[in-house]
């Protein structure tokens, strides 16, 4: 009697053996239906140019760029890094509503709801920033809605606030903000006009 139970349990667990192993070196099955094409990435959205300043001043240094996920919850950069030091003024990009001015995980954010720019508007949002807004202000392009954060960045090479942009739960390129005048560095270079001649 003994003998016929041992015998049961160890077929049991030979047959348990057998179909976690066929489970896990089964190839995984195909995410779409063989004559189905896979789906489309949604469409990249045109972000309007109408940024009048940079958030920490004039063409700060870009320490990590935008880097989208290609899925909802994949790795990627939902933002930029810019070079700046703590106690840096942080400005909003252009006239807007504070959505948001708070700690979050032990972050100071701020994030505005950028006005004009449809249902769900763009949102912006700062990080490490300690908030010199409340939610509900107006504010207008280049005002001051915080100052940088001496803790709670994740640049590890220099000090820099994470600057984000979004519509609804899409995230966008905040450079995109910003008009090519902002963006490009390098001096202005006048050209001669045609028909005159240069100066000697």
């Amino acid at each position: 009697m003994r003998a016929n139970r041992c015998v049961r349990v160890c077929a049991r667990l030979i047959l348990l053996l057998i179909v976690t192993a066929t489970a896990l070196l089964a190839p995984p099955p195909p995410l779409f239906a063989a004559d189905a094409p896979p789906p489309e990435a949604p469409p990249a959205e045109d972000v309007p140019a109408m940024g009048r300043t940079g958030p920490v001043g004039l063409r700060p240094p870009v320490l990590r760029g935008w880097e989208p996920p290609a899925t909802p919850y994949g790795p990627g950069h939902r933002g930029v890094d810019l070079a700046a030091p703590a106690g840096t003024p942080v400005r909003a990009v252009t006239a807007g509503r504070v959505s948001f001015a708070g700690r979050v995980a032990g972050k100071g954010v701020v994030s505005v709801d950028l006005t004009g720019t449809g249902d769900p508007p763009l949102r912006t949002t700062y990080e490490p920033v300690t908030a010199t807004v409340e939610k509900g202000e107006e504010v207008e392009p280049g005002e001051v809605i915080g100052t940088v954060d001496a803790s709670g960045s994740h640049c590890s090479a220099a000090p820099c606030v994470h600057w984000g942009l979004r519509r609804g739960e899409v995230y966008l390129d905040p450079l995109s903000l910003l008009p090519p005048w902002l963006l490009h560095r390098g001096p202005s270079r006048l050209l001669p006009v045609p028909g005159t001649r240069p100066p000697h």
